[in-house]
């Protein structure tokens, strides 16, 4: 079979001749349709991405055909398109004997700590298999990254009428914006790329602001808000900078979630929190329940995740998807790989 091979940063290899794998017990064959390329995989490529090992098979957002699968309780049969749970857990650390899986020590997620979906088959537990309800394989495949920010929303406990602002109009953020809305939120953006928020306020965005001038952010948040700061702000960067403008436009007693992956240190006067009381949440992975409740939201038609994609591009042709990538001005927002 066909199968993408990051064999060290920045050489991706195309094996026309990988051994399909055969499921163990309580597995099933899958077909792989599409998978999404991740920051994460875009890490692996550069050799920015820590946890990755090398040679490695990325991808974590997919969606796939069941080949095979044993017989289950939860309605899944040969032919069903679906997407799955990629974040393996261990189920016996502290975090996972209490339930939360997503915080598992020694998480291993597909393309990263293990071989991911970039190629024709792979085998899955039956118990990470999220059923698709008849959704796309195109929308399928953007269920992972969608459940980042629908996670992030849930933990934040984001209500109906809530002002939120979120700060990162990248894929995470448009998510975040999505799910906050699917809520009955009042979603705002900033980011200091104006077509992603041009891209933003075509997908329901209350309102955008270029966040270049903090002095532009201060005042679209004071009209918005009548000067009382937004009641959530979700930071999707993961730049000292956007925590920093979290803080600064979060209302007092507000709530701030953290959802970007930063990788440098942020200095700041910590009694800003205290001042404020506000609430401060960290977000990582989803749980399968989240999963299931993204896919509820795509099968509503609440929201039209394929605008999302900017291009497509056929598995065979992946090296070319990562270039496009790396080279990236922020405008590309979801590339697609093609498995055919």
């Amino acid at each position: 079979m066909n199968q993408v091979v990051i064999k060290e940063p920045g050489i991706v290899e195309v094996r026309k001749d990988a051994v399909q794998p055969v499921p163990g017990a309580g597995e099933a064959l899958l077909k792989v349709q599409y998978c999404g390329i991740c920051g994460a995989d875009l890490a692996s490529f550069t050799g920015n991405q820590p946890f990755t090992t090398y040679p490695r098979v990325p991808g974590h957002e997919f969606s796939a055909q069941i080949v095979s699968v044993p017989e289950n309780d939860r309605g899944l049969n040969p032919g069903d398109i679906v997407t799955c749970n990629p974040y393996f857990n261990c189920g016996h650390c502290y975090s996972c004997r209490r339930g939360f899986v997503n915080c598992c020590t020694d998480n291993q997620t597909m393309g990263v700590q293990r071989d991911g979906a970039f190629q024709d088959y792979i085998t899955m537990p039956v118990s990470r298999i999220v059923p698709g309800r008849g959704l796309s394989a195109r929308q399928l495949a953007l269920v992972e990254p969608f459940c980042i920010g629908h996670h992030g929303i849930s933990r934040g406990h984001v209500k109906a009428g809530d002002k939120v602002l979120v700060v990162g109009a990248g894929p995470i953020g448009m998510f975040a914006m999505l799910s906050a809305r699917a809520i009955g939120a009042e979603v705002y953006m900033a980011d200091i790329l104006d077509g992603r928020l041009a891209v933003a306020r075509e997908m329901g965005a209350a309102g955008t602001v270029n966040s270049a001038s903090q002095e532009d952010v201060d005042r679209f948040t004071a009209e918005i808000t009548g000067g009382n700061g937004f009641d959530v702000c979700v930071e999707c960067c993961g730049l000292p900078q956007t925590f920093l403008q979290c803080i600064q436009q979060a209302a007092f007693a507000g709530t701030i979630i953290l959802i970007g992956n930063g990788k440098r240190e942020t200095t700041f006067l910590h009694s800003i929190l205290l001042k404020k009381e506000l609430n401060v949440y960290g977000s990582r992975n989803a749980y399968t329940a989240d999963f299931e409740q993204v896919v509820d939201i795509l099968c509503r038609g609440l929201v039209d995740v394929e605008k999302l994609v900017s291009r497509e591009y056929a598995l065979a042709d992946a090296a070319d998807a990562f270039e496009v990538l790396q080279h990236n001005d922020g405008n590309i927002m979801k590339v697609l790989l093609r498995v055919e």
